[in-house]
């Protein structure tokens, strides 16, 4: 009898993996790549934000990259703002710069 409760609890667990797994394939999350492998999906988003400067409680910065553009925008409860909008290539280099003192 302790061994059908055994199996029974290692067959509830696989359920749960399969359904789990199931569930994050339907939305995308990842994907089965032949037998016994998967993934988890790497997006390449085409928008990111880079860093985020605190000024006050309600007002901040943002460096955000926007395909091969690199955008300031300053948020505050009067709404957004764009600063400046620059190559996004002058950014990793000034980023590698910043990395490389430290």
């Amino acid at each position: 009898m302790d061994v059908i409760g055994q199996l029974t609890t290692v067959a509830g667990v696989f359920t749960l993996l399969f359904a789990a797994l199931w569930w994050l394939r339907r939305r995308g999350y990842a994907q089965v790549k032949g037998f016994g492998k998967f993934s988890l999906r790497q997006t390449h988003r085409r928008m990111e934000r880079l860093e985020k400067l605190v000024l006050s409680p309600q007002h901040t910065l943002h460096l955000i990259r926007l395909g091969d553009t690199a955008l300031v925008v300053a948020a505050s409860p009067a709404g957004c703002s764009l600063i400046q909008a620059l190559p996004s290539g002058t950014v990793d280099e000034a980023v590698a710069r910043q990395e490389a003192v430290r």
